[in-house]
């Protein structure tokens, strides 16, 4: 009996790591590309470890493009990614706790018709909403790749509702008779204890901006103003001989923030978590 649990506990360690590794795999491939040569890459090996390991792919990868450097892609998404972020989680949080906390005529149509609007694909709305900033001589700046965030998201508002409800309404009705307003209750007692959600939103928002590749592609023309996922396509050139050594180089950099941030975020995000739970 006792060799039998030691055998499916083996089975279940093996299984979890090799899908894991499984997972992993594509990232690592990825990785062991930006220190391979092109003839080994264009060659399709499946091996980590490169013949030949080719340290200045990154610094190839680096140079950029017509005297534009990496640099100023990196600086362009992180821009983007942190301005938008940082309007999602304001305009999302206030739009949920309207919806949530204050009772007024219309507001369940409203909620309905946000929630409707989850099932409308995004490429529905991209060609009206270039016009529209087409017409407003907004069309290549970073403005449509910012301002709409200032106008929140469903999935985040509803992502703040659902925890919202967990925060007893009790507490908001102790600062009303305390002499507090709805807009010292948000910013005093419910805005800090959504932190668990707005740190699950910053780091969501970050990622799909931060990877945002459609968004730049059609609102920007100044390769000035190109992010990173622009950049890197611009390393495959059907004309000439493409620099997979440098594009994987590129890419390898390109996840360094969002790692930085996932593991900055996620120390906090567990700790709110941890406390999640009210006591009087």
């Amino acid at each position: 009996m006792l060799k039998m649990k030691q055998f499916y506990k083996f089975l279940y360690h093996f299984l979890v790591i090799f899908f894991g590794f499984v997972m992993v795999y594509p990232v690592l491939w990825m990785v062991s590309g930006a220190l391979k040569t092109n003839v080994e890459i264009a060659a399709g090996s499946l091996t980590l470890i490169p013949r030949y390991w080719m340290w200045e792919n990154f610094v190839n990868g680096w140079r950029g493009f017509a005297g534009i450097t990496f640099s100023t892609f990196f600086i362009n998404s992180l821009y983007l990614s942190i301005f938008s972020t940082i309007g999602i989680v304001l305009s999302c949080a206030l739009v949920a706790y309207s919806l949530s906390r204050i009772r007024f005529r219309g507001r369940k149509v409203i909620f309905t018709l946000m929630m409707s609007t989850m099932m409308i694909p995004a490429q529905v709305i991209l060609i009206p909403q270039f016009i529209i900033f087409h017409r407003l001589r907004l069309v290549g700046t970073f403005v449509p790749l910012i301002l709409p965030a200032f106008f929140g998201s469903a999935f985040f508002i509803f992502l703040m509702m659902q925890f919202m409800a967990s925060i007893p309404k009790e507490l908001d009705e102790a600062a009303i008779v305390d002499g507090c307003n709805k807009y010292t209750v948000f910013t005093r007692i419910v805005f800090p204890l959504l932190k668990p959600a707005l740190v699950t939103t910053a780091i969501i928002q970050f990622y799909w901006a931060w990877d945002n590749f459609l968004g730049p592609l059609i609102y920007l023309n100044n390769p000035q103003q190109f992010t990173v996922s622009l950049a890197l396509r611009m390393f495959a050139d059907t004309a000439s001989v493409t620099d997979f050594g440098a594009m994987f180089a590129m890419s390898t950099l390109s996840l360094v923030p969002v790692f930085v941030m996932f593991l900055i975020f996620n120390k906090q995000l567990v700790e709110g978590i941890s406390t999640i739970g009210l006591k009087g």
